[in-house]
């Protein structure tokens, strides 16, 4: 579909809208199609990813429902494989869609309850309708990125993936050594090390074992030659880019403690395309805050919510142990310090998460204002 079509309609609550929920899968898409609440939905199935079949069946729903047709469509996803390309489209073919965060979406309770996609559609519709007449809270709406910052994520993703894989392959071979009673503390010039390798009764490994050890051996030093790879072509974007996620990292990467990998993805994960009006949103996105539970007189703390950015939460979360390493005098460090610094281990843990969440303020604070967090020291290179 052509990314020049017609721009999205307005939609509001006094307007006559035709609310479309979409059940997508692999081979095929169930749509759900309604006016109002209370309605039985109208139910089409589409071949999966052929966008003129769906748009004949928003057209074909239009004329059943007796809407015009320029009338506005709302449309809805759940968020998962399919990505925002959908939405993309949707959006140039002139309808107001939205994708939910799936965990976001109200199910019952019970022990064991039915779950079919027309039971899905059906719902997920209910809540389409409602959110377009005011109740905003009843879906949980994803920020879509643009196509080149989501883009940008590509580069630290991958080197994530191949840095797991060569790890798998690593401790496979490590494993098939141990088999046989061999321990290596380091796989560094592996064939050389194979040939000198003898087993409990002085024996060289079996043929069979030592070749599957070495064609593994051989794909690990492709991954290795992969990661070195990605690395250089970070480093030259951190040289040459003149973007703004790349200036943003550059930023970053002046303070102590913050290198190229965390910089790179606190700037294309989480800084350089969202724009947070408030603290409250920074730990919220990162899912750093809290989560209580209040019911009687049962009052606790569940701890963090865990439902933001997972990248961004880890990353902050090593960065905070290093922050404490390499920027002793700063303010947080000293906070740290006096309200969990005598702990035991566990506190410790906890309070390394509250170190996380206030760091990770602070150095929204510090790309805002160009301020660097109280106490903290810049690079000297």
């Amino acid at each position: 579909m052509n990314t020049a079509a017609t721009p999205t309609q307005t939609v509001s609550a006094t307007t006559p809208v035709l609310c479309m929920a979409i059940e997508s899968g692999d081979a095929e898409w169930k749509l759900f199609l309604s006016t109002g609440l209370g309605q039985h939905p109208r139910e089409r199935t589409v071949p999966a990813r052929r966008l003129d079949r769906l748009m004949s069946e928003v057209e074909r729903a239009k004329k059943h429902f007796g809407l015009a047709a320029d009338a506005p469509v709302a449309s809805c996803y759940e968020a998962g494989r399919d990505g925002f390309w959908l939405h993309r489209a949707l959006r140039a073919g002139g309808i107001a869609n939205e994708v939910i965060e799936s965990s976001s979406i109200e199910v019952p309770r019970q022990k064991r309850r039915a779950k079919t996609d027309g039971i899905d559609g059906a719902a997920l519709l209910r809540l389409l309708w409602r959110f377009h007449n005011g109740e905003r809270e009843a879906l949980r709406i994803v920020r879509v990125p643009s196509v080149e910052d989501e883009d940008r994520r590509e580069l630290h993703r991958e080197l994530d993936t191949v840095k797991k894989d060569r790890a798998s392959v690593t401790n496979r071979i490590k494993g098939l050594l141990f088999k046989v009673g061999v321990k290596l503390e380091n796989l560094r010039d592996l064939p050389a090390q194979l040939r000198k390798i003898r087993l409990w009764n002085g024996e060289p490994l079996p043929q069979g074992l030592a070749a599957r050890v070495e064609r593994d051996w051989r794909m690990a030093e492709q991954l290795t030659e992969r990661i070195k790879a990605i690395v250089d072509e970070r480093r030259r974007l951190l040289r040459e880019a003149k973007d703004a996620a790349t200036e943003c990292a550059r930023q970053l990467i002046q303070l102590r403690a913050i290198g190229e990998n965390s910089a790179w993805m606190f700037s294309t994960e989480f800084f350089a395309w969202r724009q947070f009006q408030n603290r409250r949103e920074v730990g919220g996105l990162a899912g750093l805050t809290g989560t209580p539970y209040q019911s009687g007189s049962t009052n606790r703390e569940q701890g963090i919510s865990k439902a933001g950015n997972r990248w961004i939460r880890g990353m902050v979360v090593e960065i905070a142990w290093l922050w404490r390493r390499y920027q002793p005098q700063s303010e947080l460090s000293q906070w740290y310090e006096r309200k969990y610094g005598h702990g035991n281990s566990r506190l410790k843990r906890i309070g390394i998460v509250a170190l996380a969440r206030k760091l990770l303020i602070e150095l929204w604070r510090y790309l805002q204002t160009g301020t660097p967090p109280a106490g903290a020291v810049l690079k000297t290179r």
